[in-house]
């Protein structure tokens, strides 16, 4: 069986993880998604919201789990026997990024491949962080992120009165 990991932070998941998600779970028997947590980093969503919120939005997908950690995913990815890292790319400073990344990767664990999928071209500017900043300034949301990550984002912000 082929298991794949798509590790992120998720905080909150958006469209374009969605769509990374079900373009991997297309290609694999099993997609993991990993909610790394760095516990240096203080998040918008607890590690367990994140897995919930990611739970609800993946309900669809039987081959997609969602798991979390706060060691590193190399290690994590030989736990669980997977073959293959999943990495999204919204551009080219994505890919700079996630190029090296994975080259480290490899260093740790040369067993472990990388596949890097570009975004789908309406969501190549969706951001976690971006779609806080819309939140939080209280503009609409449901072009970046599934209603139930908008109506939580809505609540945390204080502007569940908004559609």
């Amino acid at each position: 069986m082929s298991v794949a990991i798509y590790p992120g932070s998720f905080d909150p998941v958006t469209f374009g993880h969605l769509a990374i998600i079900r373009r991997a779970a297309r290609l694999f028997d099993h997609v993991r998604v990993l909610v790394a947590h760095n516990p240096e980093k203080c998040g918008l969503f607890s590690p367990q919201e994140r897995v919930e919120l990611l739970s609800a939005v993946t309900a669809d997908y039987p081959q997609v789990t969602i798991d979390v950690t706060d060691g590193y995913v190399v290690d994590y990815a030989r736990q669980i026997g997977a073959q293959c890292l999943i990495r999204g790319l919204r551009g080219a400073d994505d890919a700079r990024a996630e190029t090296h990344l994975a080259a480290l990767n490899r260093n740790l664990a040369p067993e472990l491949e990388t596949l890097l999928l570009p975004a789908e071209s309406d969501l190549v500017a969706v951001s976690s962080s971006d779609l806080k900043a819309r939140a939080q300034r209280g503009e609409a949301l449901t072009a970046l992120c599934p209603e139930p990550v908008a109506r939580e984002l809505r609540v945390r912000f204080g502007k569940d009165a908004l559609a």
